[in-house]
C-alpha cells in the first residue's frame, strides 16, 4: 500500500484540498498576525497612522463581526456557484482591503478595511472545510477534517510570533509581508479546479428542505459554540496565570506542550474510531475529560500534577475535534453541508469572540477556581448534552 492510498481524501481530489487548505493558511496568517500583535501590541496604529490605542480593538471586533455574519451567507453561494469562485472573490477582497490599510488613518476608515477583510474571509473555512468533507473517503470524514484543520493551525503560531517581532521595525515590511502572503492565497485558491469535487446548484429551495436543516443543525449547535468557547476562555488571561499557578514561562510551556502532544498523537486512533460510527460517544467523551481535567486544575495541584491533568485534557481535545467533524458530515445530507457549514461556523465564531471576554472575566473576579470552575462547567454541560439527547443523532438522515 502506497502513502497515497493511505491518504483520507479520494483519488483526484488531493490537489484541490492542498489548494484550498493553502489559500485558507496564507489567509490565516495575515489575519492573526496583523490584527493581535501587530496593530493591537505595536506602534504602528499611534505613531504611524496617527490613530488612538483603541484603534486595533475595534478593527478587530469589526472585522470579527462581519466574518461571523458572513459565513452563512458564503455557505449559500458557495451551495449555488460553487466553491472556487466564491473563494477566489474572497481572497481579493481579503487582498483588496489589506491593500488599503496604508490609507487607514482615521478609525472610521479602518474599521471599514477590517470589516471588508472580514467580509472576504469568511469564505475560507467553510469552503475548505466542506471541499474536505466531499472529498474525503466513505467512512473517514473526522480524519479528513480533523487533518487539515490541524495542517492550518502552526500557520496561526508562527504568524503571532514572527508579526510579534515585526511590531517594532518598518511598516512597509510588514505591509509587505501581508500582501505577498494574501497573494499567495489569491493563487492557491485559482489553483483549485472549477468543480473541485462537486458541481453548484445545491441549496435548499424549498421551506421543507430548510426546515430540515434547521432540525438537523439543532443538535449540532452546543459543539460548535463549546468547542471555541472552551479553547480560547483562557487565551485573554493566559500568561496572567503563571504567578497565580506559581509556575515559570518555560513551566507553562511544557505544561501545554504535554497537552498539545498528547492530542495530536492520539488523534489517528480516535479519529478512527469516531470514523466508526461513534462520532457522538467520541465527541461526549471527549467534553467529559476536558471538563474533569479543567476543574481539577481549579485547585492549583503541584506541578506533576498538572502534567498529568494536562494529558487528560490533551485526550479530551483528540476527541472533540475528529468527532465534530464526523458528526456533521453523518448528520448532514451531502447536498446542504456548504450551507450548514457556514452556519455553524457563525456558531464557532461567536464562542471564539467571547472566550477570552468570559475568561478574563472569570479570572478578573473569581481568580483561578472561578476561570477552570466555569470552563470545566462548560464542558461537562456539553457532555451532557450530547448524553441527554443521544437519540436526536441515533436515526440515520434522509434527504430531505
Amino acid at each position: 500500500m502506497t502513502v497515497r492510498d493511505r491518504l483520507p481524501i479520494r483519488t483526484g481530489t488531493l490537489g484541490a484540498v492542498v489548494a484550498a487548505a493553502a489559500s485558507l493558511a496564507a489567509a490565516e496568517f495575515v489575519r492573526t498576525g496583523l490584527y493581535l500583535p501587530y496593530l493591537g501590541q505595536g506602534r504602528v496604529p499611534q505613531e504611524v497612522l496617527g490613530l488612538p490605542p483603541t484603534a486595533a480593538g475595534l478593527a478587530w471586533a469589526a472585522h470579527f463581526a462581519a466574518d461571523s455574519v458572513m459565513r452563512g451567507p458564503t455557505g449559500l453561494l458557495i451551495a449555488r456557484y460553487g466553491l472556487r469562485p466564491v473563494l477566489v472573490a474572497g481572497a481579493l477582497i481579503t487582498l483588496g482591503a489589506i491593500a488599503l490599510l496604508p490609507l487607514a488613518h482615521s478609525v472610521w476608515l479602518l474599521i471599514l478595511i477590517a470589516a471588508l477583510h472580514g467580509v472576504g474571509f469568511s469564505a475560507m473555512w467553510p469552503g475548505t472545510m466542506n471541499l474536505t468533507a466531499d472529498a474525503a473517503q466513505p467512512g473517514v470524514q473526522g480524519r479528513a477534517l480533523t487533518a487539515v484543520s490541524m495542517a492550518v493551525v502552526p500557520f496561526t503560531g508562527i504568524s503571532y510570533f514572527l508579526f510579534g517581532l515585526l511590531r517594532e521595525g518598518p511598516f512597509t515590511t510588514a505591509y509587505t509581508v501581508c500582501l505577498v502572503a494574501l497573494a499567495v492565497s489569491v493563487v492557491c485558491a485559482l489553483l483549485v479546479p472549477g468543480r473541485a469535487v462537486r458541481g453548484p446548484s445545491r441549496t435548499p429551495t424549498t421551506p421543507e428542505e430548510r426546515a430540515h436543516i434547521l432540525r438537523r443543525l439543532a443538535p449540532l449547535l452546543p459543539a460548535a459554540l463549546m468547542q471555541t468557547l472552551t479553547l480560547t476562555l483562557f487565551g485573554g488571561v493566559l500568561f496572567k496565570l503563571l504567578d497565580t499557578l506559581s509556575l515559570t514561562y518555560l513551566q507553562l510551556i511544557a505544561v501545554l506542550g504535554v497537552g498539545a502532544g498528547v492530542a495530536f498523537a492520539c488523534l489517528p486512533f480516535v479519529g478512527k474510531v469516531a470514523d466508526q460510527g461513534r462520532a457522538r460517544f467520541t465527541l461526549t467523551l471527549g467534553y467529559a475529560l476536558i471538563g474533569v481535567g479543567l476543574l481539577a486544575f481549579a485547585f492549583t495541584p503541584p506541578l506533576w500534577v498538572m502534567f498529568m491533568l494536562a494529558a487528560v485534557v490533551g485526550l479530551g481535545f483528540s476527541g472533540v475535534q475528529p468527532g465534530w467533524g464526523a458528526l456533521v458530515t453523518a448528520s448532514l445530507p451531502e447536498a446542504q453541508r456548504p450551507v450548514a457549514w457556514g452556519a455553524l461556523m457563525t456558531i464557532e465564531n461567536i464562542g471564539t469572540a467571547l472566550g477570552p471576554v468570559v475568561g478574563a472575566f472569570m479570572f478578573q473576579h473569581y481568580g483561578i477556581p472561578g476561570l477552570f470552575g466555569f470552563g470545566a462547567v462548560l464542558a461537562l454541560v456539553t457532555a451532557l448534552f450530547y448524553v441527554t439527547f443521544r437519540r436526536l443523532f441515533v436515526q440515520p438522515l434522509q434527504t430531505a
